[in-house]
């Protein structure tokens, strides 16, 4: 297996589904990517992550509270998340962001305020965003018009309009890819990817979740954002080693503590 110049740049190695395996997988990872980044969705997946970035020289970690998690974060979790920036493999806040879908339990208003909270931190200790956004585009674009100004990062596994990545754009944004822009289903996303200049393009799997074709159905896993990229390439009509390369740079660019 020889290494590419590739990053998953969204990658949940800390959960349940690879308790069995996660030192393999992790092993075929620094084999097979330059690196990958592991958020975390609230206190204890952020510090799994860390702990994972301290173990793995290839791995990098983003902390944060996800909006389907919101419920349980307060004031403290916050302050909490602003001491966890200071580790040198933090390297993003994230995953943060608005879920109009799955919002049982995460009232709008309060995912809002800490979605807020987290884009002033990023401000404050000078941190790209990775940004989770479900059914939640126009109330997350205002936001990011608003009280985002002056920060930067990807939106995770694009799901917006073509319109709102021209805007989005212009902001700075860089723009995450995944399993979903191989289903040929996924007119829009694909879209998204046609249209998006090469400067601001991630690669990511979402692992476990979002597997690509030809493995749909199956878990994903790190190693799968080579499928993501070449589709990728072969949508635009280019390299796909030159592509890989170009998002990698990208992600380096974005996330300044990434070596």
């Amino acid at each position: 297996m020889s290494k590419l110049p590739l990053f998953d740049s969204h990658a949940h190695l800390d959960v349940a589904d690879f308790d069995q395996d996660r030192e393999a997988v992790l092993k075929d990872c620094g084999e097979a990517l330059a690196g990958l980044i592991n958020p975390g969705v609230d206190k204890e997946t952020s510090l799994q992550a860390m702990d994972l970035a301290h173990h793995y020289p290839f791995v990098y970690a983003a902390v944060g509270w996800h909006p389907e998690e919101i419920a349980r974060c307060t004031d403290q979790d916050m302050l909490e998340v602003e001491a966890w920036c200071s580790d040198p493999k933090v390297v993003a806040i994230g995953e943060i962001g608005l879920d109009y879908y799955n919002d049982e339990n995460a009232p709008h208003d309060l995912q809002k305020k800490y979605f807020i909270q987290q884009l002033e931190l990023a401000k404050k200790v000078n941190l790209p965003v990775l940004i989770h956004d479900r059914e939640a585009h126009g109330d997350l674009l205002e936001i990011l018009q608003k009280e985002g100004r002056g920060v930067t990062g990807v939106m995770h596994c694009y799901s917006g309009s073509l319109e709102m990545a021209k805007v989005l754009l212009k902001l700075g944004w860089y723009f995450g890819f995944g399993g979903s822009t191989t289903f040929k289903n996924s007119k829009k996303a694909r879209e998204v990817l046609a249209w998006v200049p090469e400067e601001r393009i991630l690669f990511e799997t979402d692992c476990p979740f979002m597997t690509p074709v030809p493995y749909r159905g199956t878990r994903n896993k790190p190693t799968y954002t080579e499928l993501v990229a070449r589709n990728a390439a072969l949508l635009r009509g280019v390299d796909p080693i030159a592509l890989m390369a170009a998002s990698t740079r990208n992600l380096k660019q974005l996330c300044k503590k990434i070596g």
